[in-house]
């Protein structure tokens, strides 16, 4: 008898320790307002970004891989939970309203700006899974991300952007004291981030790399700013300090390859590289897609997105599954081995079946954003609906290759094929009123199963004279010009569907 407990015992420890073994340590690069097409492999023709483009060539690209909002705080609030935002209640960046009083229509849905504490993210369960877990850079979601399963924390606050911008002093950024006067802050955590690898080469741990950059201050890193001067610009891109804030992620990112070639931590790693929204409007461009951060076309929550994880994912390989930010929280549990909390409801699908090239089910994804975010004004061409918001009140769905978008201040829908037209030109609502009520209706299904808040309040403080003049107003500075259209440029929304816009909202909607 004691001989047949000895040997289950011992082949229970052997099958322990098997499992063990294959699990994954795993690198997250998560990147700050970068866009879909600011990596060389995605179509960047003046950002420079060898490393990056060298992982993903070593895994799988997705195209079409989208956050769950097209602002940082819900996005990254959505990504730690594995939920959408009516379950978290992260709607914006910050819970107070978002431009002119006079132009809002509605009262929004203030929400919270903290990530609930008794929401367990990602990162605790793989803590409680064994793994050594670290958090580098931004933060966002409370004051300390450090009891959100957290074992390190490098530059983690509240703050949405880099300490005082992105050379030190960092003021009390956690773990940024000690940094020479002239180290930009994206080579500081790449250096943390092999410190850390170094010390845990004999453990399994997690890094979320969660950058900076390219957030604002649009900051050049000095040293590398006469090389993209001396550049020819692209037809695409062309902002020298946008170049350099890339280059240094990617420098950093080829600082931390190295790292783990040295300790012979290569095949045990997995590298997971995503955004967690659009590109910023001002500095960078998404052509073909319509939009950039704050927009809820394409161009605000379409990202990039590889997988690298050797001996799992073939290199060289292509997905076009759509996939969303709250599909990471089942992932990782499932490359980490970590368990889930059976009480705490999940919005996301483990993309690990797909890793390995089988098709996820079909299924729709969804977006809510019962708030406003203002325009980044200037004299367009404008990528967003009306010149005074990037984003008004709106909920979004994608279903196999339609996304429809429906406004919730005017009942306003928009219907997109995006197979023929990812550029979001054509409005299908009208001449399809099938599939249009198709995609209202599994979108009304899904705000009842989540409780989605929907803005009905109407706003004291809205004046229609006033709105309709800014809109004017800025239609007429877009009408003098400006800077010189880029190719990228020509997508901007035409004037007269602008004017047409601002008659409409005057005359009709909920107000």
């Amino acid at each position: 008898m004691r001989t047949f407990l000895t040997i289950t015992l011992l082949f229970l420890t052997c099958m322990l320790n098997a499992q063990t073994a294959e699990r994954p340590n795993v690198l997250f690069i998560f990147l700050d307002d970068f866009g879909w097409k600011d990596t060389s492999y995605m179509g960047s023709d003046f950002y420079e970004t060898p490393n990056l483009d060298k992982l993903a060539s070593e895994g799988m690209i997705f195209t079409d891989a989208y956050s769950a909002s097209a602002n940082c705080a819900p996005a990254r609030a959505s990504l730690l939970s594995g939920q959408y935002t009516p379950r978290h209640e992260v709607y914006n960046v910050g819970t107070g309203p978002r431009g002119k009083a006079a132009h809002r229509r509605l009262n929004h849905i203030p929400g919270t700006d903290t990530l609930r504490p008794d929401i367990q993210t990602w990162a605790h369960r793989i803590q409680k899974a064994g793994y050594k877990t670290a958090t580098m850079g931004k933060w966002h979601l409370s004051d300390d991300p450090k009891p959100y399963g957290f074992d390190v924390n490098v530059g983690g606050t509240h703050s949405g952007g880099p300490p005082n911008g992105y050379y030190p002093p960092h003021g009390k950024a956690p773990n940024l004291q000690d940094v020479p006067k002239d180290e930009f802050v994206t080579t500081t955590l790449s250096k943390r981030a092999a410190s850390f690898i170094t010390e845990n080469k004999e453990n399994p741990w997690f890094l979320y790399l969660t950058m900076f950059a390219v957030h604002t201050p649009i900051q050049a890193k000095k040293d590398l700013v006469a090389k993209y001067e001396a550049k020819t610009p692209g037809e695409l891109h062309d902002n020298v300090k946008m170049a350099t804030m890339i280059q240094a992620v990617d420098d950093g990112v080829g600082l931390i390859v190295a790292k783990l070639d040295e300790l012979g931590l290569t095949k045990k790693t997995a590298i997971v590289f995503f955004s967690d929204n659009g590109g910023y409007g001002p500095g960078t461009d998404m052509d073909p897609l319509k939009g950039y951060k704050g927009t809820y076309y394409e161009g605000g929550i379409r990202e990039p997105f590889f997988v690298k994880w050797p001996g799992k994912v073939e290199a060289g390989t292509k997905n076009e599954t759509p996939i969303i930010g709250v599909d990471l929280y089942p992932t990782f549990l499932e490359m980490t081995g970590a368990t889930a909390d059976e009480n705490q409801p999940q919005d996301g699908v483990s993309l690990v079946s797909s890793f390995k090239g089988d098709a996820l089910p079909e299924r729709s994804i969804f977006w809510h954003f019962p708030a406003y975010l203002q325009s980044y004004g200037g004299a367009g061409p404008f990528e967003q609906r009306d010149p005074l918001f990037r984003s008004r009140p709106v909920g979004a769905v994608r279903n196999g290759d339609w996304k429809l978008l429906e406004f919730f201040e005017s009942g306003d829908l928009e219907l997109y094929n995006l197979k023929v037209d990812i550029g979001e030109a054509n409005n299908l609502a009208a001449e399809n009123p099938e599939k249009t009520k198709e995609l209202l209706d599994i979108m009304k299904s899904w705000r009842e199963s989540t409780n989605a808040p929907v803005p009905s309040e109407k706003n004291p403080q809205f004046e229609a004279d006033a709105e309709k003049k800014a809109i004017e107003a800025a239609i007429g500075k877009t009408k003098g010009g400006g800077k010189k259209k880029k190719k990228s440029q020509k997508k901007g929304v035409p004037l007269s569907w602008l004017i047409n816009l601002s008659i409409r909202l005057s005359t009709n909607g909920r107000q």
